[in-house]
C-alpha cells in the first residue's frame, strides 16, 4: 500500500489526500476539481498559504512578490521553470504581498522577491532576490538535503 500525501487546493483551500505514487499524475481537488499544482506555480491567498504550509505533505516553496516589482515580474518565468523541474517532489506557489499584506507581517518579509521553503509544517529555509531557475532549484535541493542530514 502506497503512502498518502496531503496537498491543499489553491482554488478552494480544501486539503486533499492521495497515494504518493500518484503525485506525478496531475492530481485534482476532490471538491472543486482544480489541479493541485504539482509542476505549475499556484497563486495562494494568505489563508490558503497558512493551511498549505502546515498541511502539505510535499515541500512548498513560496515566492512573495508584488505586481509593481520589476525583478519579481522578470523572475516569474524562471520560477515557472523551477516548478516544472522540481515536480512532483516539491510544490511551488506565489503570494501577492500587495493583496495579502498580512502574509508580509506574519512571515517578516522585508524585501521582495523573497522565497520561503516550508516542509513538515515549518519554515526550513529562506532566500531573497531574483534568481534564475537553476539557482532556485539548487536552493531547494540543498535546503532539503540539510534536513535529511
Amino acid at each position: 500500500m502506497s503512502a498518502k500525501i496531503k496537498l491543499t487546493c489553491s482554488d478552494c483551500g480544501q486539503v486533499n489526500q492521495f497515494p504518493a505514487d500518484k503525485a506525478g499524475a496531475a492530481p485534482k481537488c476532490g471538491i472543486c476539481g482544480a489541479a493541485l499544482g504539482l509542476g505549475k506555480v499556484a497563486a495562494l491567498d494568505f489563508k490558503t498559504l497558512e493551511k498549505a504550509a502546515k498541511s502539505d505533505g510535499v515541500p512548498l516553496l513560496v515566492d512573495f512578490w508584488a505586481p509593481w516589482c520589476g525583478p519579481c515580474r522578470a523572475m516569474a518565468p524562471e520560477f515557472e521553470k523551477a516548478a516544472k523541474a522540481l515536480a512532483p517532489k516539491v510544490r511551488l506557489a506565489k503570494i501577492n504581498t500587495q493583496s495579502n499584506p498580512d502574509a508580509t507581517v506574519r512571515y517578516n518579509i522585508r524585501g521582495i522577491p523573497a522565497f520561503i521553503l516550508f516542509h513538515k509544517g515549518r519554515e526550513i529555509a529562506r532566500l531573497s532576490g531574483a534568481r534564475p531557475a537553476a539557482a532556485i532549484e539548487k536552493f531547494v535541493r540543498d535546503s532539503l538535503a540539510k534536513q535529511k542530514g
